[in-house]
C-alpha cells in the first residue's frame, strides 16, 4: 500500500502492538495463562453493582438515551458537573467542569495531549520527558513524529526480603528549552511504584519553574479506582494535567477517559475530539455519574476494589517466594496498579528470549524491555525484568508461577 509518512508509521510493529496480538492469541488457546494484559479483574461485588446501576438506568430510560443520543464534544455535560462537584468536595481543587473533559480511553488522551504539547514547534522540536522509566508500555509509539520522549533511568533501592524500588534521580534530571511536557503515572505501570508526595511536590516545582505542564497519569491511582496501598495525596493546579480512567474501575469497554486540565488545554482537547470523532461514549459516563450521584463510588474503590487487589497481590507474592526460592528475583515493592514487576539479576539470557520460552511453555507474560520509551538502549537492567499480571484466577496464578520457576532453572 502507498501509506503516507503517517501511515507507514502506525503500520509500524509496536510493544503495545506486540501485547494486544498477544492477548488476542491467547484468548483462543485454552491452554494459555495469560498473566500479560492488562484487563481488570472481574470482582463479584463490582460487577453485581454494574449491573444493578445498569438496570436502574434502563428501567429509566437513561441508558437508552445514552446510546442514541451524541454528547457534547467535551463529555456528558452532567457527569463534568458531578465530577467538578467531586474533586472540590474531596480535595478543594476550585475546579468546574470547565477543567474537564472526556476521552475514548487514556490512550487517545495521552496521543493528543503528547502530540500537542511535544514534536516539531517552529524551528524547534519539543520532547516529553519521562523523569523515571519503567513507564507505561502504551506512551511509546504515540508520537506522530519520531524520537518523541526523552527519558532516564531510575535510582535502584535494594530492600530487605527480595523487594527492591524505583525512585527519581533529581541530581540528573534535565528541564529544557525543549522540554515540551513532563510526564509520570501514579502508580506507574509496569512496577507498581508510586511517587512521593515530596517526589511529586519537587516534580511540580520544576515543572512551573520551567513553564512546562506536569501530566500524571492517574489510571491506576486515588481517588478511584485507588488501587494503590498506602495514603497519598493527589494534587492538581492550572499546570498539572491529571488523567483517569474509568478501565480500571473495571469498565475497560466503556472507553472512557478524564482529563483536568487549564481551560484552555481543555477546549483545545475537545476541539480535537469534535475534528477527530464527534464526541466521546456517553455509556461510561452515565453508569459512573450515578454511582457519584449516590455517593457509591468510594465505598466501591475503598471497600471492595482496592483490598481485593492488595489480599490478591500478597498472595502472589508470597507464592512467587516459594516457588522460584532464589534471591536472586527481586520484587519491585508493590505499592498499587494491578502488576508485579520482576528482576532477575544474573539470568543466562535475556528477558526478550525468556518471554519466548515461557511463551513455548504456555506463559505469556511481558518483557521488559518495552517499558523504557526514550532509550536507544534500556540496558541490561531493563533485559532482566519482566511484567507479570496478578488478576487471573488463583488457579492459572499458580499454574503461572509454576511454569515460570521451572524455566528459570533452566537459565540461571
Amino acid at each position: 500500500m502507498n501509506y503516507s509518512d503517517f501511515g507507514k508509521r502506525f503500520n509500524r510493529y509496536s510493544g503495545i502492538s506486540h501485547l494486544m496480538d498477544d492477548l488476542s492469541a491467547g484468548l483462543l488457546d485454552d491452554d494459555m495463562v495469560m498473566l500479560g494484559g492488562g484487563n481488570p479483574a472481574a470482582i463479584p461485588q463490582v460487577l453485581e453493582k454494574f449491573q444493578q446501576t445498569l438496570d436502574n438506568l434502563q428501567q429509566r430510560g437513561d441508558l437508552l438515551k445514552a446510546l442514541i443520543n451524541y454528547d457534547a464534544s467535551q463529555g456528558n455535560q452532567a457527569f463534568l458537573e458531578s465530577l467538578a462537584d467531586y474533586f472540590n468536595s474531596q480535595y478543594g481543587w476550585g475546579i468546574s467542569r470547565k477543567n474537564i473533559a472526556l476521552t475514548h480511553g487514556s490512550q487517545s488522551a495521552f496521543f493528543t495531549l503528547f502530540n500537542s504539547f511535544a514534536g516539531a514547534s517552529g524551528h524547534s522540536r519539543k520532547h516529553v520527558l519521562l523523569p523515571i522509566t519503567p513507564e507505561y508500555i502504551g506512551y511509546s509509539d504515540l508520537g506522530i513524529e519520531d524520537h518523541l520522549f526523552v527519558s532516564q533511568k531510575p535510582q535502584i533501592e535494594k530492600l530487605p526480603d527480595q523487594y527492591f524500588k524505583y525512585h527519581i534521580n533529581f541530581d540528573s534530571l534535565e528541564i529544557t528549552s525543549d522540554t515540551g511536557l513532563i510526564c509520570v503515572s501514579r502508580p506507574t505501570n509496569p512496577s507498581g511504584n508510586v511517587l512521593t508526595d515530596n517526589e511529586c511536590r519537587h516534580l511540580d516545582k520544576l515543572a512551573r519553574r520551567n513553564n512546562v505542564p506536569l501530566l500524571v497519569d492517574n489510571a491506576y491511582g486515588t481517588p478511584f479506582p485507588h488501587i494503590i496501598f498506602h495514603e497519598v495525596n493527589p494534587f492538581w493546579n492550572d499546570n498539572t494535567i491529571v488523567c483517569l480512567s474509568l478501565s480500571k474501575l473495571g469498565l475497560p469497554g466503556v472507553r472512557t477517559g478524564i482529563v483536568i486540565a487549564h481551560e484552555e488545554i481543555i477546549h483545545q482537547l475537545s476541539n480535537i475530539t469534535a475534528i477527530t470523532s464527534l464526541a466521546p461514549g456517553g455509556v461510561g459516563p452515565v453508569l459512573v455519574n450515578e454511582l457519584l450521584r449516590k455517593g457509591e463510588l468510594n465505598a466501591l474503590c475503598d471497600d471492595v476494589i482496592r483490598p481485593f487487589y492488595q489480599l490478591r497481590c500478597n498472595k502472589v507474592v508470597e507464592w512467587l517466594k516459594q516457588s522460584v526460592n532464589d534471591e536472586r528475583m527481586h520484587i519491585h515493592l508493590p505499592e498499587g496498579a494491578i502488576f508485579l514487576w520482576l528482576w532477575f539479576e544474573g539470568l543466562s539470557i535475556t528477558t526478550s528470549e525468556l518471554y519466548e520460552e515461557l511463551k513455548k511453555d504456555g506463559l505469556l507474560v511481558v518483557p521488559g524491555k518495552y517499558f523504557f520509551p526514550g532509550q536507544d538502549n534500556p540496558g541490561k537492567h531493563a533485559e532482566s525484568c519482566i511484567r507479570m499480571n496478578y488478576v487471573q484466577s488463583e488457579e492459572d496464578l499458580q499454574k503461572g508461577i509454576s511454569i515460570l520457576s521451572r524455566t528459570l532453572r533452566r537459565f540461571w
